[in-house]
């Protein structure tokens, strides 16, 4: 799984944050909100393509012949 993104972190880092101080409310600026939401978008998009794909088989097929004996 890849690294999660700026704005993603920055809201998980905001999270913790209210957690350890027992803050109730969580403030985002609209620039925050929007790069949160932009991020969010393509990740549910970027899920949705994945689901459409056809499954991929993870077998592998090994033959031996037994050689000379």
């Amino acid at each position: 799984m890849s690294e999660p993104s700026i704005h993603i972190r920055n809201f998980n880092d905001k999270i913790k944050l209210m957690n350890q101080t027992q803050r109730r409310d969580l403030v985002l600026s609209a620039a925050e909100a929007r790069s949160l939401h932009a991020e969010i978008y393509a990740l549910m998009a970027q899920i949705a393509d994945l689901s459409r794909r056809p499954a991929e088989s993870d077998s592998v097929t090994v033959a031996m012949d037994g050689g000379g004996f």
